[in-house]
């Protein structure tokens, strides 16, 4: 799965990890996250995420 980061601020999503925090399990998809998730250090949401490698 790829890792997506965010933009703005530049803090990576790895869907290896998830999103503790946040409630997003290990394993989780960057498609598969809510619509109105957003980045837990600068708030934008998943339009400001871009694929990395």
């Amino acid at each position: 799965m790829k890792k997506y980061k965010c933009t703005v601020c530049g803090w990576v999503y790895d869907p290896e990890v998830g999103d503790p925090d946040n409630n997003i399990a290990p394993g989780t998809a960057f498609e598969d996250l809510p619509d109105d998730y957003v980045c837990p250090l600068c708030g934008e949401g998943k339009e400001v995420f871009e694929a990395i490698d």
